[in-house]
């Protein structure tokens, strides 16, 4: 019996977590009182005592909760973004090739993706690999997600009585271009320069659509070329390719909200081509590629426990 911690599963995405593995029998969940849950030496000694433990934390407290691991056995799977591009750390994202996904399985150390990351390097990472886009091109990249995103705070401020009207509207930020995701959007791609990056958040709870314009005369290919290596690398029941996903001409960002799957589509036409990826930003986001990380490391199918 695998056993399992989750530290900070009060969080929006341990809480999903928590109900990924809660009805499991391959697993045991290891659980504090109410009371310990921030008590350090009460989570230090859960972690150490558990064969995996989630970090479902700010990332200087994910960085204190690594400190506090004294063995050579417990895998932590990290969902902040503290880990993401550090040395002896996994990307968790196995769908980008069977090299990633057999470290993953051995790895102590896996830093799961950020929720538009995702998208963004679901569409990018296989054109780079594959010589369609250079890694010296300038990129841009637009995402709506729901507000569940922003975690408690900003639940909360959607989700009140007396909330400001201006939330109403979807609302644009990252406007510094600065947003924490473009270090592992441009390091997992092989990018030499930061995408421009625009996220959106707007008045839903949960879902993501993520879209990557091309112009024809800026890659190596064709529309039609970027589709036969999105078939062919996303043919599974996690991230699949669709030929057509839109619903009357439009893209639904919270089609898919409750789930763990992704899917991946090209629009557009010749010039321009749109790349779009569309997912729940708390399932493939967060908590779902947390849970099919896990799932990787103990050997059982990857798509153990997801709603797919």
């Amino acid at each position: 019996m695998t056993k399992v911690f989750i530290d900070g599963s009060a969080g929006t995405t341990g809480l999903r977590i928590y109900e990924r593995l809660e009805e499991r029998n391959d697993i045991e969940l290891i659980r504090l009182p109410e009371e310990l849950r921030k008590d350090i030496g009460a989570r230090k000694a859960a972690i150490n005592s558990a064969d995996i433990a989630f970090l479902c934390l700010p990332d200087a407290a994910a960085k204190e909760a690594v400190s506090l691991v004294d063995n050579d056995d417990t895998v932590i799977i990290d969902t902040s973004t503290a880990h993401r591009t550090s040395p002896g750390w996994v990307y968790g994202f196995p769908e980008l090739s069977e090299e990633i996904e057999k470290k993953i399985a051995v790895s102590r150390r896996i830093a799961v993706p950020g929720c538009h990351a995702s998208g963004f390097i679901a569409l990018v990472f296989p054109l780079i690999e594959a010589g369609i886009i250079d890694g010296d091109a300038l990129l841009t990249c637009f995402s709506v997600t729901g507000y569940s995103g922003g975690g408690k705070k900003m639940i909360s401020e959607y989700e009140s009585r007396e909330r400001d009207p201006l939330l109403s509207a979807p609302r644009q930020y990252g406007i510094t271009q600065t947003h924490k995701h473009l270090p592992e959007m441009t390091a997992v791609c092989g990018l030499k320069n930061q995408p421009v990056f625009s996220p959106v958040v707007a008045d839903y709870y949960s879902g993501m659509a993520v879209t990557v314009p091309l112009f024809r005369s800026a890659i190596n290919g064709t529309a039609e070329d970027i589709r036969k290596i999105y078939k062919q690398k996303y043919s599974g029941h996690v991230v699949k390719y669709k030929e057509e996903f839109d619903e009357g001409g439009f893209v639904s960002a919270n089609r898919l909200c409750g789930r763990d799957d992704m899917e991946i589509s090209v629009a557009g036409n010749e010039e321009p081509i749109l790349l779009i990826s569309r997912y729940d930003n708390l399932g493939k986001g967060a908590s779902g590629a947390a849970v099919e990380c896990m799932n990787i490391v103990m050997g059982a199918d990857k798509t153990t426990g997801l709603e797919l």
